[in-house]
C-alpha cells in the first residue's frame, strides 16, 4: 500500500467534513452516519489481527490519523488562533479520556470474545444520555428512550451467546464497561466544543492529544515503538484510516448537527458490523438468535431516529414557535 491511497481515502473523509451546513437536511446526514458505522465495525478484527501492545496500536492509530489530517489544517490556523486557554485545557482532556477509552476497550479483546466486549460498549448512549441530561441540559423523549432500550436490547442479544463467565472474561468486560464511561465523557465534552470551534479543528487536536498520552503511556511502561513488522505497520495505518477517519471523525462531524446521544447511538452497529465480519473472515457461525438480535437493533435505532426526527419537527413548528414567543 502506497502513501497515496490513504491519502486518497483521507481526501474523501475530508470532503465530508467540509460539506457546506447550509445546504444539509437530516436525510444527507443518513449516508456519513451509516458510512461511520460500517467504520467503527472493522476496529475490533483490525485491534485481534495485531500482535502488538493495544497501547502502542492506539499511539499509532491517532498519530497517522494526525499525521494525514496535518496537511489539509493549514485553513484551519485562523480558527486554532482563536482558542482560548480554557478551550486547549477542555481538548487536552477529551482527548485523555479518548487515550483511556482506546486503551481500556483494546485492553480487553485481549481477555474477553469480541462479542462480550461489544455488549459493554452497547450501554455507550445510556452513559452518554445521563451525561447529556446534567451537563447538556439535553432529555430525551419516551419514544427515543423505547428505540434507546429495543435496540441495546437487541445488540447485547447479538453478543450473548459468546458472554464470557470466567473471572478473566470478567475482568476484561470489567475494562470494556470502563472505557465506554470513558468515550461517554469525551462525546460531552466533544459537544460542548464543538459549539465553538470547526469539527476538524477539534478532531486534529484531540487526535493528536491522545496520540502524546499514548506515547507518554508507552514511554513509562517501557514498550518498544519501532521493533514491529510491516505488517503490524499496516494495520496501524488501516486503523488509522477506516475506524478512525470514518467513524471517529465523521462522529465528531456529526456532533454539529445531531444530539450527543443520537451520534453514541451508531455504536450498536458494531455488534452487528463486527458479526459480520467475524463470520466472514475467522468462519464464526450466525445463530437465528443473533440474526432476530440483529433485527431488534435495526429497529429500535429506527425508532430512535423517527422519533428525534418527529420530536424536531414538533420543535421547530409554527405553532411551537410561536407559543415560544409569546411573553409569560
Amino acid at each position: 500500500m502506497t502513501i497515496q491511497e490513504p491519502l486518497n481515502f483521507l481526501q474523501n473523509g475530508i470532503t465530508i467534513i467540509h460539506m457546506n451546513s447550509t445546504s444539509l437536511s437530516k436525510t444527507s446526514l443518513v449516508v456519513p452516519l451509516l458510512v461511520s458505522m460500517i467504520a467503527i465495525s472493522f476496529a475490533p478484527i483490525l485491534v485481534r489481527y495485531s500482535d502488538a501492545p493495544v497501547s502502542v496500536q492506539g499511539q499509532y492509530r491517532m498519530l497517522f490519523t494526525f499525521l494525514l489530517m496535518l496537511p489539509f489544517g493549514w485553513r484551519q490556523l485562523p480558527a486554532i488562533r482563536k482558542l482560548s486557554l480554557k478551550d486547549w485545557a477542555l481538548l487536552a482532556s477529551a482527548g485523555f479520556f479518548l487515550a483511556l477509552h482506546f486503551l481500556l476497550w483494546m485492553a480487553s479483546l485481549s481477555y474477553t470474545s469480541i462479542a462480550s466486549s461489544t455488549i459493554m460498549l452497547t450501554l455507550e448512549p445510556v452513559f452518554v444520555a445521563i451525561l447529556a441530561y446534567f451537563f447538556l441540559r439535553d432529555k430525551l423523549g419516551k419514544a427515543a428512550l423505547i428505540g434507546m432500550a429495543v435496540s441495546i436490547g437487541g445488540a447485547i442479544l447479538i453478543s450473548s451467546g459468546d458472554f464470557g463467565l470466567s473471572k478473566t472474561a470478567f475482568f476484561g468486560d470489567s475494562l470494556s464497561l470502563l472505557g465506554t464511561a470513558a468515550i461517554a465523557f469525551n462525546i460531552i465534552l466533544a459537544k460542548r466544543l464543538l459549539t465553538r470551534m470547526p469539527s476538524y479543528v477539534y478532531s486534529l487536536i484531540v487526535f493528536g492529544f491522545t496520540a502524546l498520552f499514548f506515547t507518554g503511556y508507552n514511554i513509562a511502561a517501557g514498550y518498544s515503538m519501532t521493533d514491529y513488522p510491516s505488517t503490524e505497520w499496516g494495520i496501524f495505518l488501516l486503523l488509522a484510516i477506516v475506524p478512525t477517519v470514518f467513524g471517529h471523525m465523521v462522529f465528531n462531524w456529526l456532533l454539529q448537527y445531531l444530539r450527543a446521544t443520537t451520534v453514541s447511538m451508531t455504536v450498536l452497529a458494531e455488534p452487528v458490523g463486527a458479526s459480520l465480519l467475524a463470520m466472514m473472515l475467522f468462519g464464526e457461525a450466525i445463530s437465528s438468535f443473533q440474526l432476530f438480535g440483529g433485527g431488534l437493533m435495526i429497529a429500535g435505532f429506527v425508532l430512535y431516529l423517527r422519533s428525534e426526527s418527529r420530536g424536531e419537527q414538533e420543535h421547530n413548528s409554527p405553532l411551537a414557535t410561536a407559543t415560544k414567543s409569546v411573553p409569560e
